[in-house]
């Protein structure tokens, strides 16, 4: 594989050690609207001076995946893009969950957290509370 690059961005709470499983999934109530487009604004420009930078070769880590897919390039993270954004644009999976109650592309997906559905229960009980809890704040 080709050249190898480290780029890193802003720290990102939800990838300590001690973050709650699936925090990246939602805003916290100490996350305002200004602080999630800054974030978003970011990650845009990174990826942008990323493509511009990097030839498709070269090669990165996403230390979240698992070990044997971690060792990626710049043309799979692309592709890879593509898929994800296809796969939750108009956050259609949103509206399969509530007709069906099925999360993910699959039974077992290994995207998800294994959650019962009462771990489900409170999981989103804790994402609504958090989004009430900004609302309050004015920070919608």
């Amino acid at each position: 594989m080709g050249l190898t690059v480290c780029r890193q961005g802003p720290h990102l709470p939800w990838l300590d050690a001690d973050a709650l499983p699936d925090a990246d999934m939602w805003a916290s109530a100490d996350e305002s609207l200004a602080d999630i487009l800054q974030l978003h604004r970011f990650a845009g420009e990174h990826s942008d001076a990323t493509i511009e930078a990097l030839p498709l070769d070269a090669v990165g880590s996403v230390p979240w995946w698992p070990e044997e897919r971690r060792q990626v390039t710049l043309h799979q993270i692309l592709v890879h893009m593509v898929a994800e954004r296809a796969h939750h644009l108009g956050h259609a999976d949103i509206l399969r969950e509530l007709i069906d109650g099925t999360a993910g592309q699959r039974t077992g997906d290994p995207n998800l957290t294994s959650r019962t559905p009462e771990e489900w229960n409170t999981h989103r009980a804790d994402i609504e509370t958090a989004a009430r809890a900004a609302s309050a704040e004015g920070r919608e």
